[in-house]
């Protein structure tokens, strides 16, 4: 296929923590608010005059350092992102906010703290509360923590307005760069696929590592540039695969996928586009802060939450993926020693086997998987291999 116009210029948006749009966006005089966990509503962040970014760690080679702070059992994506900082890579923040979506999470960023990695006059770490049930307790809690822990201090420490009417302003902006992703992403449910899963989590990943109002002009060309482009009559994909799991920032664990035969179709994982690229809908009734906490609590599929109609829920979503996008197998990752999705990965890889009867690839990987990690490439090959097996033999395993 052709390439992409923007392509490289997503690209380039990821190559490290800060990136051009950043400092772009600085220089405006907007305040960079970095947060790391999907559990921090982004439309929060986003108020005028500010922009969020999550953090990430590419490119990431020792983690001496942050082993050191944390252990070598946590995993490695909270010991990257304490090497980056020990390193100085998130000095360009003018705030962290953290959720206690995991337990080494919050270690990591205290440990930040602790270290006085970041030295701006007026940054501040902010830490929330998740609940870990999703009902009209679990939204009050929420809500709170969001006010407190997100609205207040930006509001009192930078001047920020967090009115009804911005917060309304910021999901408008919000649903657009939705809107946008998920038009990119629909076109990858084409028998012949026009964009490739690696092209579409390049673009996907950009709307978390740059402020959006900046990139989203390079978005609707994208769409446009997507309704002509011709797909490979011989793309090589041998199967089609759905995504599913813990973090994934580093766009060679999809490429690796890839280059082994299987067309990621579809994703839910953390940084991916589904659910996190669903438009917020608002009412005119209630106030803005709690439809987006309300929005946020009931379609996140985190296993932080643990009522068992979420549980259920987490599973039930995947297979609703799979069927939309027709996809013939799923691959359930992890990042090593993540707690939260080891039990989640356990569970889900079974119940999707024998309950809903796709065939699962179950892994943990390294945070940075690199393009010749040969034991995890040598398991999607010996994965898809099984898929073209079952589609010779009329689908029977």
């Amino acid at each position: 296929m052709k390439d992409l116009k923007h392509l490289l210029y997503f690209e380039n948006l990821l190559q490290e923590a800060q990136n051009e749009l950043i400092l772009r966006a600085q220089n405006e005089g907007n305040v960079c608010v970095a947060y790391t966990c999907e559990n921090v509503p982004e439309p929060l962040l986003n108020l005028p005059g500010a922009f969020s970014v999550r953090l990430r760690a590419p490119r990431t080679g020792s983690m001496e350092m942050g082993t050191y702070y944390l252990t070598s059992f946590l995993c490695e994506y909270s010991r990257a992102l304490l090497e980056r900082a020990i390193e100085g890579g998130f000095n360009f923040a003018d705030c962290i906010i953290t959720p206690d979506g995991c337990t080494m999470m919050n270690r990591c960023v205290e440990n930040m703290e602790l270290l006085k990695t970041m030295d701006k006059e007026k940054f501040f770490y902010e830490y929330m509360e998740i609940p870990m049930k999703a009902d009209d307790n679990g939204l009050n809690l929420y809500t709170l923590q969001c006010k407190n822990h997100i609205l207040k201090p930006l509001s009192e420490t930078f001047g920020i307005d967090i009115s009804d009417d911005a917060i309304r302003k910021s999901v408008a902006e919000h649903n657009r760069v939705c809107e946008l992703i998920r038009a990119i992403g629909d076109f990858r449910k084409d028998e012949n696929p026009r964009i490739t899963g690696y092209e579409f989590h390049i673009i996907t990943l950009a709307t978390y590592a740059a402020p959006k109002h900046l990139i989203i002009d390079k978005l609707e060309e994208t769409l446009e540039e997507l309704k002509s482009r011709e797909p490979d009559e011989n793309n090589g994909f041998r199967a089609r695969v759905a995504v599913v799991g813990s973090e994934i920032d580093d766009v060679n664990f999809i490429k690796l996928v890839e280059e082994c035969g299987a067309y990621v179709c579809t994703d839910r994982f953390c940084y991916g586009s589904l659910p996190g690229r669903n438009p917020i809908v608002l009412n005119g009734e209630e106030d803005a802060l709690t439809q987006v906490c309300r929005h946020y609590m009931y379609s996140i599929q985190c296993p932080r939450y643990m009522n068992t109609e979420k549980m259920n829920r987490r599973r039930a979503y995947v297979n609703e993926l799979a069927k939309e996008y027709n996809a013939e197998g799923i691959i359930y990752e992890q990042i090593k020693f993540c707690d939260p999705w080891a039990y989640e990965r356990m569970m889900g890889s079974h119940i999707l086997h024998d309950e809903y009867g796709y065939p699962v690839l179950s892994i943990d990987r390294p945070y940075n998987v690199g393009a010749s990690n040969g034991q995890l490439r040598t398991r999607v090959q010996a994965f898809v291999e099984s898929l073209e097996i079952k589609k010779i033999n009329g689908g029977v395993k």
